[in-house]
């Protein structure tokens, strides 16, 4: 888990309902349950501002940091796409994206394809990628301002269920993305019984609870949140999120009893400069 990454964790889950802002040295006390040295965290800190990720204010002595407009929008599109799977039966709607790129701009094709699949698209063929869901007005807003991007958005339907199946099989790698919550499931699944129990307490509670959601992030990129009758047979991945949800409120309490007196902690005045 990367300081920058943490950093962002820790506003997103902790931070965010304690005032939204946090003194230099009690995100140093923090990022101490992870490993990470103050030297480190004040070159994060630094590097995140300069990029307009936070902002900082003076305090007597001390450094406040919070982040900003567009730090907390993207961590709120990330926690919807983390926390929260689609509901309701599918119409039986493909939404289709069509894109044209320079290819001067393949820094601007790399960032489409990358949010195309954060919003759930799969690659069908080259410059077409689809959907279930209805999220191509969301691909059209993320590059409003870009003019080397052309997008056409098409809406269309199958012949039918197997036609459906066999797309979705080809637009998305399903076995090796089930392999992968088979494993998490392997992981964490087996932990509840201790979670339930309280076995950790203060910053071993606060790092699982990290480390968790650090497991679990990278899969709003590779799965598209398929409706049912497009999964194969004995498919983990709502298990997986079951899993994950349990277990992130479980290990809610101790974690943020070890978030709260650490930062109590790094309240009390002294001389430190931030």
């Amino acid at each position: 888990m990367k300081a920058r990454s943490l950093v962002f964790d820790l506003f997103g889950d902790y931070l965010r309902y304690r005032g939204g802002e946090v003194r230099l040295r009690a995100l140093v006390s923090l990022m101490g349950c992870f490993e990470v040295p103050e030297p480190t965290v004040r070159v994060a800190v630094t590097r995140m501002r300069k990029e307009g990720w936070l902002a900082s204010r003076r305090d007597g002595r001390e450094t406040v940091y919070a982040l900003t407009g567009a730090a907390w929008a993207l961590l709120d599109e990330g926690r919807e796409r983390i926390f929260h799977r689609a509901q309701g039966p599918w119409d039986g709607q493909w939404h289709m994206v069509l894109y044209s790129v320079p290819e001067t701009e393949r820094a601007v094709r790399e960032q489409l394809r990358k949010k195309l699949a954060w919003f759930g698209f799969g690659p069908f063929s080259a410059g077409v990628w689809l959907s279930p869901h209805d999220r191509a007005g969301r691909v059209r807003e993320a590059f409003a301002g870009e003019p080397a991007v052309r997008l056409d958005v098409f809406r269309s339907r199958s012949e039918g269920a197997r036609s459906d199946r066999d797309i979705a099989a080809r637009a998305w790698d399903l076995p090796e993305l089930d392999r992968a919550y088979a494993d998490l499931l392997a992981t964490y699944r087996p932990r509840l019984a201790d979670y339930r129990a309280g076995a950790l307490r203060g910053a071993d509670a606060l790092v699982e609870r990290m480390r968790l959601v650090h497991d679990y992030r990278r899969f709003p990129f590779r799965d598209p949140d398929l409706p049912p009758e497009l999964l194969p047979a004995g498919w983990g991945g709502r298990a997986a999120h079951e899993v994950f949800l349990q277990a992130h409120g479980l290990l809610r309490g101790p974690a943020e009893a070890c978030v709260d007196a650490l930062t109590r902690s790094a309240a009390v005045p002294d001389q430190e400069a931030g």
